[in-house]
């Protein structure tokens, strides 16, 4: 019979941390990728926004003002979206780091089933090797 991983639980653990680190790695792909999404639309409402071609000194003070809101919002959006790079990075670091504890542990485990199954290999031969020792002595002692 095999002896369990003795780190069995441990391993266990650091999956869970990993499969943690990969869930939050994917929700700040997803807050980056609606980041960049809010910036490009705003910055689409800016390019599209024009001056009045005629009109009074009210409508060309709003439309100034209106530019200079999108414009600040621009910026705030672009804001946004280096603080969810960032996070993002932060994150793929995170899961990456989690990934090498792991793989780490799950290399110790495959060296230990291939030591244990050399174990039960040599067992088992040992085994062999006694049938076949009492065989050829039984062949013997009914020869004479």
């Amino acid at each position: 019979m095999t002896r369990a991983f003795p780190l069995a639980g441990l391993l266990r653990l650091r999956a869970l941390a990993e499969d943690q680190a990969a869930s939050e790695l994917a929700l700040a792909r997803r807050e980056q990728a609606s980041a960049e999404r809010r910036a490009r639309e705003t910055a689409e409402r800016l390019s599209g926004s024009t001056m009045p071609a005629v009109g009074d000194r009210l409508a060309w003070h709003a439309a100034v003002a209106g530019r200079a809101a999108l414009g600040a919002l621009l910026v705030e959006r672009r804001t946004e979206v280096v603080h969810a790079e960032a996070a993002t990075d932060d994150r793929a670091q995170t899961w990456t780091d989690a990934r090498q504890r792991v793989r780490a542990l799950e290399r110790l485990e495959e060296r230990h089933d291939d030591a244990e199954r050399a174990e039960e290999a040599r067992a088992e031969q040992k085994v062999l090797d006694e049938v076949a020792g009492r065989r050829a002595a039984q062949d013997r002692g009914s020869d004479a």
